[in-house]
């Protein structure tokens, strides 16, 4: 499949980014370094994290994901092998949040030391601050830009109009725009990407990097029932698509999957792949196996037959 450029920004990309979420959460070093390894000799090179990565296991402060990263680059010397794309913004404790020009230039040099190296590709507004005016953001970002330290810059969990004036405070004044969003987008979660961000997005030629591209694993078709939720770590967010609707959808994935000898999990990302507009869709992996059934999706082209059907299940 050919590559995909992020907005306007010249980086091309193949249509599927490695979710870096996992890392030092449900994969531990050893595991993410096969994976990450895994990654790039099948051909990919997106690569998503963020600082705020992963936060939430007891024991943790954040910046493990980035750290795993970036002894990985370290140890396998394949910076120039991949993209990296990271985020900001999100509460990292001790009042450490936010978009402004004095959190933002602290917390880029602690993402480039965390990830060893010097610049990042992709670097994103984690969450809308309110509190801090755009062009303060977005003259911050483009200090960055100039310096070298950030290649491009995106948003994450934007609303439409909120990225609309992103938009025109860096035309209005020159400053570095968003070349990509990235909202939570799957065949379960269709309608508000669908409706308010797409139009955008197209029309104004802004990239998309999915997030939640598997609805928390649910698409994967593991979670069956209430009584599957044990599985993983992950099992107890599933709980909310055990609906009529999320059956019918699992039933078209295992119908899909059954006629092009793929798995569903395959089958929910090449349907993201296929939408017109979209990038990349970011889905992680802790194990080679679920690596490699993920990466084929890139390869699996659904005839419109299929798709139909997709549409029709997830229908809103």
């Amino acid at each position: 499949m050919e590559k995909r450029e992020i907005g306007t920004s010249g980086i091309k990309v193949q249509p599927f980014a490695l979710g870096g979420n996992v890392f030092g959460w449900t994969a531990d070093e050893k595991h993410s370094f096969k994976v990450l390894d895994g990654f790039v000799d099948a051909g990919m090179e997106l690569i998503d994290t963020a600082d705020v990565y992963s936060t939430w296991p007891a024991g943790n402060k954040g910046g493990e994901s980035e750290t795993i990263i970036g002894d990985w680059l370290k140890r396998s010397g394949k910076r120039d092998k991949v993209i990296i794309a990271t985020k900001v913004g999100k509460p990292m404790g001790d009042g450490k949040k936010g978009l402004s020009r004095k959190y933002i230039t602290q917390a880029v040099e602690d993402s480039l030391k965390r990830l060893q190296t010097d610049y990042i590709d992709l670097y994103q507004s984690h969450m809308d601050d309110k509190d801090t005016p755009l062009p303060e953001t977005l003259e911050i970002f483009t200090d960055l830009i100039k310096q070298g330290k950030v290649k491009a810059i995106g948003a994450s969990n934007y609303d439409g109009a909120r990225l609309k004036e992103a938009l025109q405070v860096s035309k209005d004044n020159n400053l570095a725009a968003y070349q990509c969003l990235q909202p939570e987008y799957n065949l379960y979660n269709r309608e508000y990407y669908e409706r308010e961000l797409e139009p955008i997005c197209r029309e104004r030629n802004i990239g998309v990097i999915s997030y939640y591209s598997l609805a928390s694993g649910f698409l994967t078709g593991k979670y069956r029932s209430e009584d599957d939720l044990g599985q993983s770590h992950r099992g107890h967010g599933v709980k909310k698509f055990l609906t009529q609707r999320g059956y019918k959808i699992l039933a078209a994935l295992d119908k899909v999957a059954a006629e092009h000898d793929a798995t569903p999990a395959g089958v929910a990302l090449a349907w993201i792949m296929a939408r017109p507009g979209i990038t990349a869709p970011i889905a992680s992996a802790t194990s080679i196996k679920q690596l490699h059934e993920l990466v084929k999706a890139k390869d699996l082209k659904l005839n419109s037959d299929a798709i139909d059907l997709l549409n029709s299940a997830s229908s809103y």
